[in-house]
């Protein structure tokens, strides 16, 4: 049997690639809805051009680091895996937003004003953080953390246009609740993983340094937990109509096959 020194290390490698399953696999549901339907009406456009700026910065942040880690001296700060799944969530998020131009949307349905404008005011800042830190003027590593910041701002806010789309329309029809299931799952995961090396390292210093990290999780926990209460009690009774020629819920096989037009 092995000893309780080396059931929890052991306990918490497991617990990491679970989390990191559950939010890798997070980004097809909503990808294999909208084929299904061949729709994307339900899909907050919002929601979906701020994910995509945010895993963008994400992405470029991890790459960046990655690549000037011993430069840099930060260790294992950021590992393999991060940038793995960095760049793949980014590529399937855009391939989401690729199906906003090419599947059916509701008449009016399109990215806000306050979206496009957040986007556009931090994508500029952070050319010219960039083009500050190509010049010398400032470092490098001061434009990624920028980036980081970015995505944490986006992490906070990106799911307010989905549920209030959810609410406005009194339907859940067009979101995924496998995505949110799955979202949840990963930050569950990731939480046991952070109290589990915190309790026995007996170094709380990940947790306690960095409360900012810790409370975007939970928040982006809050919002699936207000997602799940809007699919299964709020509007458990969905009403059809909302979406493309081909509609159809999350009520069938997953993989079943698009009906022909």
């Amino acid at each position: 049997m092995p000893s309780n020194e080396a059931v929890w290390p052991l306990l918490s490698q497991l617990i990491g690639w679970g989390y990191f399953a559950a939010w890798s696999l997070s980004f097809y549901p909503q990808l294999v809805l909208n084929w299904r339907r061949r729709s994307v009406e339900g899909l907050s456009l919002d929601f979906l051009a701020l994910n995509l700026w945010g895993f963008l910065c994400y992405s470029i942040y991890n790459v960046g680091l990655y690549v000037n880690r011993d430069k840099w001296g930060l260790d294992n700060s950021v590992q393999l895996n991060d940038v793995v799944f960095a760049i793949h969530a980014c590529i399937l998020t855009a391939l989401t937003a690729l199906q906003s131009f090419i599947y059916h949307r509701s008449e009016g349905q399109k990215v806000s004003m306050p979206s496009a404008s957040f986007i556009v005011i931090t994508a500029s800042t952070a050319c010219v953080a960039g083009l500050l830190a190509f010049k010398g003027i400032i470092p490098a590593s001061y434009s990624l953390y920028y980036l980081s910041y970015i995505k944490m701002a986006i992490t906070l806010i990106k799911y307010v246009p989905q549920a209030y789309l959810n609410f406005k329309r009194q339907s859940t029809v067009g979101w995924s609740i496998d995505n949110i299931l799955l979202d949840l799952t990963g930050g569950v995961l990731s939480m046991m993983q952070s109290l589990i090396d915190a309790s026995v390292s007996g170094d709380w210093s990940d947790i306690t340094k960095n409360p900012v990290k810790f409370g975007l999780g939970l928040t982006s926990m809050s919002f699936d937990g207000l997602f799940i209460v809007q699919h299964y009690v709020l509007y458990r009774n969905r009403v059809r109509g909302y979406g493309g020629p081909n509609e159809r819920d999350e009520v069938g096989p997953l993989l079943s096959a698009p009906e022909e037009a």
